[in-house]
């Protein structure tokens, strides 16, 4: 049987509960998606523990052939949902541990791993395991925050602080950070300075309206090379207009049309992983955000797969 299995051979409404009804396992696999339902460390709005499978739900209505990079992505990378990792809700560390081992067990089989999340801070796991199996990686983050804030309530791990954690660790480069998309007020004039002084490059909102994403692609790809890459994107990204269903909203963010344009142009990196985060499918009943997040891992497997591609055409004129 060829996968995924599109809506125009088995209707949308006949799920088998995965993303795009992939299998749990085939051959020559090289990208797996895997479900993270955490979000103990949200410190307001609560429910993106129940964004994998929201959000898995809405990724029946896409079609498997992506038209601008002319690729089957989940066909050309023989794509697997493995579901989810079986987090402990009311233990940030064992979850950590937990994610962080299934996340590495992908990369170990050489699968670059899309996690599907839950809170942002589920990517501290995730960076985690891909920096003991690459050293520091490179980061692009797409986000109205940058989470470098040390602590809430006297605490060190929540969704505002996996970046600053991060560093700490030694699991980024951070010459090779891009965080793309800051906005919103913020507690004091050092909020985003601060990430700064980590050595970070930190696009804002009005940044990049002023200079267009060209610019900034070309500084990403200069500055990150062939470098060992993960990608994480926080719906938050994208204006509350287009996704609502979300825990911190912030106004004055990028369309659904204009956030796809960005994500699109990002071939030519070396990515390792992947993922997704802050759905939260209860605030948003029309479920547009919902189908945003599935479009966006749609173009994150369509990268993947444009980058087998010319792998396998080089070797075939080789």
């Amino acid at each position: 049987m060829k996968y995924p299995l599109s809506p125009d051979v088995k209707p949308e409404f006949c799920t088998t509960g995965s993303f795009m009804r992939l299998p749990a396992e085939r051959e020559n696999v090289k990208v797996g998606l895997v479900g993270m339902p955490f979000d103990t460390a949200a410190s307001f709005r609560v429910g993106a523990r129940f964004a994998p499978q929201a959000i898995r739900q809405a990724s029946m209505t896409l079609f498997p052939y992506h038209p601008v990079h002319d690729v089957y992505p989940f066909d050309d990378t023989n794509a697997i949902d493995i579901g989810d990792v079986p987090v402990i809700p009311h233990n940030i560390h064992r979850s950590y541990e937990l994610m962080e081992e299934a996340v590495g067990a992908l990369m170990d089989r050489g699968i670059v791993p899309i996690g599907i999340g839950g809170d942002h801070s589920v990517t501290l796991a995730s960076l985690r395991a891909a920096a003991k199996r690459y050293g520091p990686v490179a980061m692009i983050h797409f986000d109205s925050h940058t989470d470098t804030w040390d602590t809430y309530y006297d605490e060190k791990y929540w969704h505002g602080s996996p970046f600053i954690r991060a560093y700490e660790e030694g699991l980024v480069d951070p010459k090779k950070v891009f965080q793309i998309g800051i906005r919103g007020t913020l507690n004091h004039p050092g909020d985003v300075q601060e990430s700064k002084d980590l050595g970070y490059h930190v696009v804002t909102a009005r940044e990049l309206e002023h200079q267009g994403f060209s610019l900034i692609l070309e500084q990403m790809k200069t500055a990150i090379g062939d470098t060992p890459c993960f990608l994480t994107f926080d719906i938050d990204f994208v204006d509350p207009s287009c996704a609502p269903g979300t825990g911190t909203l912030e106004v004055g963010g990028f369309s659904s049309r204009e956030t796809l344009q960005m994500i699109r142009s990002l071939t030519g990196f070396n990515y390792v992983g992947f993922d997704l985060v802050e759905v939260l499918p209860a605030y948003d009943p029309t479920q547009i955000t919902s189908l945003l997040a599935a479009t966006i891992i749609h173009d994150f497997v369509s990268l993947v797969a444009v980058k087998t591609k010319r792998e396998s055409l080089d070797t075939m004129i080789k």
